[in-house]
């Protein structure tokens, strides 16, 4: 009988795992939160900005139809804006244009004058 040969070394085996792929996805997930969370603030922020434009050039334009233009410029800065226009339109008529943030509104308005009879003499 011919010599027994010993057994050959298996071969080896290449070991996958998976640990080293765990660190870019998180990073790649906290990036992609941070860019929503920015983007949410920025848009929450432009929503509220409208808003306040509007009623800063709402409360102006009131305030320039019955005041003036000093009244309507103080009206804008109690509500936070800035007048960037006032034009005094037919009809007595006031037109005005505010800015809060990056957002713009306008608003016209006209003095509302109620007659109010005086009382028989008596």
């Amino acid at each position: 009988m011919p010599p027994r040969r010993p057994p050959s070394p298996a071969p080896a085996r290449h070991v996958c795992t998976a640990s080293g792929q765990t660190l870019p996805l998180v990073a790649l997930l906290v990036a992609v939160l941070v860019g929503s969370a920015v983007l949410v603030g920025h848009l929450g922020r432009a929503v509220v900005d409208r808003g306040r434009a509007r009623q800063a050039a709402d409360a102006a334009a009131l305030a320039g139809a019955v005041d003036g233009d000093d009244a309507a410029r103080r009206l804008a800065a109690a509500n936070g804006g800035v007048v960037e226009r006032i034009d005094h339109l037919p009809d007595r008529v006031v037109e005005v244009t505010v800015r809060v943030g990056d957002a713009r509104a306008t608003s016209r308005a006209e003095p509302h004058v109620t007659v109010v009879p005086s009382p028989p003499p008596g």
